[in-house]
């Protein structure tokens, strides 16, 4: 479990780190006084973050690299297309052979979200109106990018808006001024509804997590013809990565 995932409802977190240095100078203390600890006073209203409602579940061998589902992205969150906006992104290695030779990246809504306790402003957050879809309030966004670095995965699944100056991810098309569908968990979300090799879906049962994120095998039997395995149709991934994730470089020193 990562050293982000304990928050107060107060609102204000605390690191396993911090919680668990406070113990230990508890239990120094009461050494020091002569007393036999035997056991620990857990503060009040400690509680993990809320999962996520929903997911988006990727088929990169279904993927035809038509770049549609990163042109809408960009036009139904800003009004413009610019694949550089997209917060779900398709990467291209022309050396690489298939089904490696393409990655659909798109953010995990992880269940301990290192953007969300990397932010300092509580910009980056954890929506229970939009069924704890991890979102960006642009408005508190003061540009320190320090969530971009903190995602664990390459590349990151945090962006910087460099057109309009603030951090943006995936936000399962909760908030689309440019798009008139209902988007968030139980509605639609752009990307799957544009892709026309349905290599994209939505679940709302939390994806296993492995160390190289998930992907999934959405394919049907008419696969098959192209004799690729369609015997997990609709299950997880059934091949891995060729390549851990790497993490980003350190965050510059302020």
């Amino acid at each position: 479990m990562a050293d982000n995932d304990i928050k107060t409802t107060e609102g204000q977190g605390y690191s396993r780190r911090q919680f668990f240095a406070g113990l230990g100078g508890v239990g120094v203390g009461a050494l020091l006084g002569g007393f036999v600890v035997k056991g620990f006073i857990v503060p009040e209203q400690v509680m993990a973050l809320p999962a996520s409602e929903g997911y988006l579940l990727v088929d990169t061998k279904k993927c035809a690299g038509c770049d549609t589902c990163m042109l809408t992205c960009s036009m139904v969150h800003h009004g413009r297309v610019n694949p550089a906006l997209s917060r779900i992104q398709v990467t291209k290695n022309p050396f690489g052979k298939f089904p490696y030779d393409m990655e659909q990246v798109q953010c995990r809504q992880c269940p301990a979200p290192a953007c969300v306790e990397a932010c300092p402003t509580g910009a980056n957050h954890v929506s229970e109106e939009n069924g704890n879809v991890r979102m960006v309030d642009e408005s508190k966004c003061v540009g320190c990018e320090r969530c971009v670095y903190a995602c664990p995965f390459t590349p990151s699944r945090m962006q910087w808006n460099h057109e309009d100056k603030h951090a943006q991810k995936c936000d399962l098309c909760a908030n689309t001024p440019y798009w008139n569908e209902e988007g968030g968990p139980g509605g639609k979300q752009a990307c799957i509804e544009s892709c026309p090799m349905r290599a994209i879906s939505y679940t709302t049962d939390v994806p296993v997590q492995q160390e190289w994120g998930y992907m999934a095998n959405l394919r049907n039997h008419h696969w098959g013809w192209l004799s690729l395995d369609t015997t997990d149709f609709g299950k997880e991934a059934d091949f891995e990565l060729p390549t851990n994730p790497v993490p980003p470089a350190a965050a510059p020193a302020e």
